[in-house]
């Protein structure tokens, strides 16, 4: 295919603002998703009781819901399928205040007129632990931001590590955007998805800059533009296959991998797409928009060399006795 050949140069630069447009939109457009409908909090981070149930038969949600709702303490329940017709998941906003009854006994008890069924798991979290998690996870974020910020700045350039920071904020935005869209449960799965878009997104986008400094130290082009659309069209083929790889597993485990990691996988899945697209198109665009200088940083690249070499060449009179 066309797309993978590497002695092609595209000129992505020259199409930045159409790219850098539409992720405004859709960056834009989580944002306000987020603060006008929120996030869809688990019991691991609001607190609550979530109850899977299993039935003989299909399950009669009608049945339950109309059982539920007449018991004060469970008239929040809420009640859905659960991988297969036979199983139901209960959740529940609050939790048990008589710790001295077994809460699936309870259940037995309650839904004993809907049919046979078992009670397969039940997961407690109080709202006080639930609020911890919740503050922890997002320290967690912030930290890894933190360090990122600090782990490019030391390794490249700081503008190039702001651009990196760009570029991971506007994929996990649209990612969790995407969340409270279609109404994912945010749990502990979902942190752990997030932090691992972090070091995926961040790794396609430190090759592309890898790629963008050695063209930059080795090239005598002058143009940013230039040397920017050489070096992500020689990264354009390992970027897509590693993508795409990725992709393809991340499909299977969305449609096969069962309802306990659909939210998993469906965070991964948005965080692949876009940032894929934001390593391609964007992290680079906004190392132009911040005005990088190549002939400063070629000066200071200079810089460091002869001072390296200075060095060198003080050790090698030391050693032989003439300093």
């Amino acid at each position: 295919m066309e797309i993978f050949k590497t002695d092609r140069i595209y000129n992505f630069m020259g199409r930045r603002l159409p790219f850098l447009g539409l992720s405004s939109i859709l960056f834009i457009a989580s944002i306000v998703i987020l603060f006008t409908k929120g996030l869809n909090f688990g019991i691991d981070f609001a607190g609550g009781t979530i109850i899977q149930v299993k039935y003989e038969k299909q399950a009669p949600i009608s049945d339950i819901r109309t059982v539920l709702k007449a018991k004060p303490e469970y008239a929040n329940a809420i009640i859905s399928e659960f991988g297969s017709k036979e199983e139901v998941v209960i959740r529940l906003s609050g939790t048990s205040s008589d710790l001295s009854t077994d809460i699936s006994d309870k259940i037995h008890n309650v839904l004993a007129s809907t049919g046979n069924f078992e009670v397969r798991r039940v997961d407690i979290v109080g709202p006080k632990v639930g609020g911890e998690l919740r503050e922890k996870g997002v320290m967690a974020l912030g930290l890894a931001i933190i360090i990122i910020l600090i782990y490019v700045s030391f390794r490249f350039e700081w503008r190039f590590a702001i651009a990196s920071i760009l570029a991971l904020i506007h994929d996990i935005t649209i990612a969790m955007g995407a969340l409270s869209l279609f109404s994912i449960e945010v749990n502990l799965d979902i942190l752990a998805a997030i932090l691992t878009l972090l070091g995926y997104s961040l790794n396609d986008t430190i090759i592309v800059f890898d790629r963008i400094r050695e063209g930059i130290q080795t090239s005598k082009e002058t143009l940013l533009d230039t040397i920017v659309n050489e070096s992500v069209s020689k990264t354009l083929s390992r970027t897509t296959l590693t993508s795409l790889t990725t992709f393809f597993v991340v499909v299977t485990l969305f449609a096969f991998g069962g309802e306990i990691i659909h939210g998993f996988a469906f965070t991964l899945l948005v965080g692949i797409i876009v940032g894929t697209y934001s390593s391609i198109f964007i992290a680079a665009s906004f190392l132009v928009q911040l005005k990088f200088s190549i002939t400063d940083f070629r000066s200071k690249e200079a810089e460091k060399l002869k001072r390296q070499k200075e060095k060198e060449k003080i050790r090698a009179m030391y050693e032989k006795g003439t300093v």
